[in-house]
């Protein structure tokens, strides 16, 4: 019996962290530190050659056949769409974003950290028409990355403040969708939306009817996927449109309803699969021959200062204004500082950072300036609103001793 104790620890152990609000956000780190480290070691050609495989899947004349790197970008990708779109639809419906009241600050503050950070990337790169096509990559802020560093700092953060932080990020991913649905769209199959706009009418009509058995929403909702991938338009926007469609109403022989079914299974795929592959797959930058002039070039600096200048600055003073304009309440025990460390922390570009850049530039030279702005301002951001809310905030205190 006695040998049986150090591995029910470990497993609980590996079970707390798993657990963890945090624990996401560390996987995403560990990912991408890896993808840089082998990126710039004797392995890179393989991790190059890996990514630019080609597998087809399908059956000719159907099959698709795509890079390692492009099922990873517009396959897996579509998945964390999806559990976007599912939460987006929880809190909008039933959640925190369920009412005006409740909407209104965090969907102001979001407006202000996508729209200050993105003026200020145009006003550094205004004189290249090219480099502009990048302005909303520090418009985004990575969910669990920004979360993850909020939750180190445990129960000294006041839980609406988390609420804050939380409909923030969903908001701003949902600004992400719509930038990356009108600015970031190729030459448009019409064919392929029309079968796509059937598809979502397939959704709305099993939603309808009632339907709450999860395999109807899913095998249509890749038939939309497929659709969507070659009609031009980015494919992981199939994700939200199927997600929204899933209802919130409980299935025969279960209390949660289908959408809070699907997003218990798959947000802990989404968390420790597909977004720690992503980073593996996008974080790779090589460094040889980057000197300081990679760093301070208009491209990452925009980014840089977009991310760590703009993101805390449009939040911080659309919320103020906000307030105290009357549109909108302060946070229940919040403080003004701990209020602007959190729009610190909305500087965490990361994952949709990388990802817009991806779609706005494909070459090279740029793609490698676009990962160093955005490693270099999300982790800025991380580090600068941990040490700045861990200043405004007390240590909470030890519990009094009983009499």
């Amino acid at each position: 019996m006695a040998s049986r104790k150090p591995i029910k620890a470990r497993v609980s152990g590996i079970k707390a962290f798993f657990d963890h609000e945090a624990a996401g956000g560390i996987v995403l780190v560990i990912a991408a530190v890896l993808g840089l480290v082998l990126m710039n070691s004797p392995a890179s050609s393989l991790y190059e050659a890996l990514l630019e495989t080609h597998v087809p899947v399908g059956l000719a004349p159907f099959a698709l056949d795509k890079s390692v790197l492009h099922w990873i970008n517009d396959g897996l990708m579509a998945i964390f769409f999806f559990l976007v779109g599912l939460e987006i639809k929880r809190e909008l419906v039933v959640g925190e974003l369920s009412t005006v009241k409740q909407a209104s600050l965090p969907a102001i503050a979001a407006l202000g950290g996508m729209l200050v950070p993105a003026l200020i990337y145009a006003a550094i790169n205004w004189g290249d028409p090219v480099a502009l096509r990048g302005w909303a990559i520090p418009a985004a802020t990575d969910i669990a990355f920004a979360i993850g560093v909020l939750a180190l700092l445990g129960d000294r953060i006041p839980t609406p403040l988390k609420i804050f932080l939380l409909a923030l990020a969903i908001i701003d991913d949902l600004g992400a969708i719509v930038v990356i649905a009108v600015f970031y769209t190729a030459s448009l199959s019409w064919i392929a939306l029309a079968l796509a706009a059937l598809g979502i009418a397939a959704l709305a009509l099993i939603n309808h009817r009632g339907v709450t058995a999860i395999w109807p929403y899913l095998l249509i909702g890749l038939f939309i996927w497929v659709c969507v991938m070659e009609s031009g338009v980015h494919a992981t926007l199939a994700g939200v449109a199927t997600a929204l469609a899933v209802p919130l109403t409980p299935a025969p022989g279960h209390t949660e309803s289908t959408l809070e079914r699907l997003e218990l299974a798959i947000g802990p795929w989404v968390r420790f699969g597909v977004l720690p592959v992503f980073a593996l797959a996008n974080a790779g930058v090589p460094l040889a021959g980057t000197t300081a002039a990679h760093v301070v070039g208009a491209i990452p600096m925009g980014i840089i200062l977009g991310l760590l200048i703009g993101k805390p600055v449009g939040i911080f003073a659309f919320s103020f204004a906000a307030i105290r304009a009357g549109l909108a309440t302060k946070p229940d025990g919040a403080t003004w500082p701990q209020i602007f460390g959190v729009a610190i922390l909305g500087g965490i570009g990361f994952t949709m950072s990388l990802f817009i850049g991806m779609l706005a530039f494909t070459d090279v030279e740029r793609a490698a300036e676009i990962r160093i702005g955005v490693l270099l301002g999300s982790l800025a951001s991380a580090f600068a609103g941990y040490v700045f809310l861990s200043c405004v905030t007390p240590a909470s205190a030890p519990p009094k001793p009983r009499p």
